[in-house]
């Protein structure tokens, strides 16, 4: 069976402390960051089942492409005014702006007979494993 491994250089404890805290003078007040895209991969005989979390992000505005075996999500994430009259934001801590997520698969990725489905933030996709090509036998002559 193939995992599929992310490894993220700046989760180690060691790096996070030298560097992460040196710059901590210099940030901006707790104004948050781009979301993050979080997802969860499974994987069976015939296809991969992905679980990705989109919070804020409507059905229209989220594209996922596929190129052999390397899969990407994408989302923009829109802010909706709604500010009534004689009424100020103090503060806003809500991300808009784009998101994605890239990452690659141990097995190219047959499109045709994948499936995606987005619902109350979460994206479903369902992709298919493309059938392995069998070797073709040469005549010598």
């Amino acid at each position: 069976m193939n995992r599929l491994t992310v490894y993220d250089p700046f989760a180690d404890q060691g790096f996070d402390d030298l560097f992460r805290g040196f710059f901590r003078p210099v940030r901006t007040g707790g104004v948050p960051g781009a979301g993050t895209i979080k997802m969860d991969v499974t994987e069976n005989e015939n296809a991969y089942a992905v679980h990705a979390e989109i919070p804020g992000a409507k059905k229209e505005d989220v594209q996922v492409s596929i190129e052999g075996n390397q899969v990407t999500i994408s989302a923009e994430i829109k802010r909706e005014a709604q500010q009534k009259e004689g009424q100020g934001t103090l503060r806003s801590e809500r991300y808009f702006g784009t998101v994605y997520r890239s990452f690659t698969l141990p097995t190219e990725i047959d499109e045709a007979a994948s499936a995606a489905r987005f619902e109350n933030g979460v994206l479903e996709l369902t992709l298919a494993k493309k059938a392995a090509q069998t070797g073709k036998k040469l005549t010598i002559q």
